[in-house]
């Protein structure tokens, strides 16, 4: 029954469905369903209204399938307790009568379930919503907007799919399907909205918008300006292409360069570290989207204050290297390829 995931991924299967968690009053949606099979590790939760389900493929599964329902009043503990351990760290998840343990190479932490408590068929409602039929005439329904908001850690880009106006909206992205509700009625029985049909949006709009031509939001609005070639962007599709553009700007200017040299040296080594990079960052991407927005934009705040030499300095002080070492290693090969090249610039080693 134990099944082993790294920690960094059971946190994020958390924080992809915590939002769904119902209330209180309804004990089998107060929490997130957490399940394993053969393949895959899975976290449920939903309130009736909105539905998510997460997955991630786990690293061994030991014998029957896993599923236990995680109260929501222990969930900010587990998430404080994840948040200790190494991202990479593996996590063991064990189910022993009334208790769930997780247990970790820096400590372990049990939470008191229900094991008798059943869930309910998770599988057959995203199945029903996935395969829907798409209505004839065209689905125009009212979603919560405070609902709609739920998905915000689902992914960094998901895809929604609308059939009818009273059937539920489906959301995918990465390992994620989850579900919404269309709102009938809102709060103390108010209606919803008078815009029942599109064409009655077109009408009420008519007066507003005449004075516009019809155009594309791509056409219609203007581009953001060139940045200047000093300033970074905080974009991880951007960046991927400042580095593959990087890399073969330097395996061109390499060929073209001299077979030997500190300027093939040179070229070489920058495109090999800018090649590096987009392959790190395209992992990351794959693996949790959210952090590799976060890791761009802060990269992209450290390159800007121009500090970066500290940065890096203090980083490999703290992974136990020692760049006191490094320069002056580097510092001993520069000054002896001044002396064998007679002092002469543009000599130099390559760092």
């Amino acid at each position: 029954m134990p099944f082993t995931i790294n920690a960094h991924q059971l946190g994020r299967l958390i924080d992809r469905t915590r939002a769904h968690v119902g209330g209180e009053f309804t004990e089998v949606l107060y929490g997130i369903r957490l399940e394993a099979d053969a393949n895959y590790v899975y976290a449920v939760a939903s309130d009736r209204y909105t539905v998510g389900a997460a997955r991630y493929r786990h690293t061994g599964l030991d014998g029957e399938p896993f599923a236990r329902t995680l109260p929501a009043r222990s969930l900010h503990a587990l998430r404080e307790w994840i948040s200790t351990q190494t991202g990479h760290e593996p996590v063991t998840v064990t189910a022993a009568g009334d208790r769930v343990r997780f247990t970790a190479a820096h400590g372990d932490l049990g939470i008191a379930v229900s094991p008798d408590l059943a869930f309910f068929d998770w599988r057959g409602i995203l199945r029903g919503v996935l395969e829907q039929t798409s209505a004839s005439d065209g689905a125009f329904p009212v979603l919560d907007s405070g609902l709609l908001r739920r998905f915000g850690d689902a992914d960094d880009l998901v895809r929604v799919r609308v059939t009818a106006d009273r059937r539920a909206v489906l959301v995918v992205g990465e390992d994620f399907l989850g579900a919404q509700m269309p709102a009938y009625i809102r709060r103390r029985g108010i209606e919803t909205s008078g815009h029942a049909a599109l064409d009655q949006v077109h009408a009420d709009w008519q007066h507003t918008l005449s004075a516009g031509a019809a155009a594309a939001i791509p056409d219609g609005i203007p581009a953001a300006p060139d940045r200047t070639r000093y300033e970074v962007t905080k974009a991880v599709t951007e960046t991927a292409g400042d580095l593959l553009q990087q890399t073969l700007r330097s395996t061109h200017a390499m060929l073209e360069s001299a077979a030997s040299g500190e300027a093939f040296a040179a070229h070489a080594a920058v495109g090999a570290t800018a090649w590096r990079a987009y392959r790190y960052l395209d992992a990351l991407h794959t693996a949790d989207p959210r952090l590799a927005a976060t890791i761009v934009a802060e990269t992209a705040e450290e390159l800007d204050s121009g500090e970066i030499g500290e940065f890096a300095w203090e980083a490999a002080e703290k992974a136990g290297h020692d760049p006191d070492a490094w320069n002056a290693a580097f510092e001993a090969r520069l000054a002896k390829a001044r002396t064998d090249t007679g002092g002469r610039p543009g000599h130099e080693p390559a760092a």
